[in-house]
């Protein structure tokens, strides 16, 4: 089935997005798991809607507990081991392994003893914007009339 032509200028105007491949994950690690610690790749394509990160986290390293109260994200593990520590209980992962970080949930990432590297992926959150003096306020109900 062929798509039709809206004949609207606009839609001819902007080129659709197209696929592409960002990174080789592969590539990213060093024989011998030589590589740093941190952040070794990151989604930085213009108007996107997720981000990602590629996180490499030395032997016993470790992220710390925090919760995460208006994302999910998913983790996957690339390399490596390490326990992630949620409020009730440890589970451990290895390479393959995708695990889904629920937002609210508490958790914290201990590597194992070779490091491990991973992919997250979430939602972008919205860029903030600097408001005027007593911007905040137009957005709180009002009491006094109620």
């Amino acid at each position: 089935m062929a798509a039709e032509d809206s004949g609207s200028p606009a839609a001819a105007a902007t080129p659709a997005p197209s696929p592409r491949v960002l990174c080789d994950t592969a590539e990213l690690l060093p024989p011998g798991g030589d590589a740093a610690a941190g952040a070794l790749w990151k989604l930085a394509e213009p108007g996107r809607q997720l981000d990602a990160n590629v996180v490499r986290v030395l032997s016993a390293g470790r992220v710390d507990t925090h919760t995460e109260p208006d994302l999910d994200v998913l983790l996957l593990v690339l390399d490596g081991e390490a326990v992630l520590v949620c409020a009730d209980g440890e589970r451990p992962l290895r390479a393959g392994l995708l695990t889904w970080l629920p937002h609210g949930s508490t958790r914290a990432v201990l590597a194992g003893p070779l490091g491990v590297t991973y992919l997250t992926v979430h939602r972008r959150r919205p860029g903030m914007r600097i408001q005027p003096p007593g911007a905040a306020d137009r957005l709180r109900p009002d009491l006094d009339g109620a």
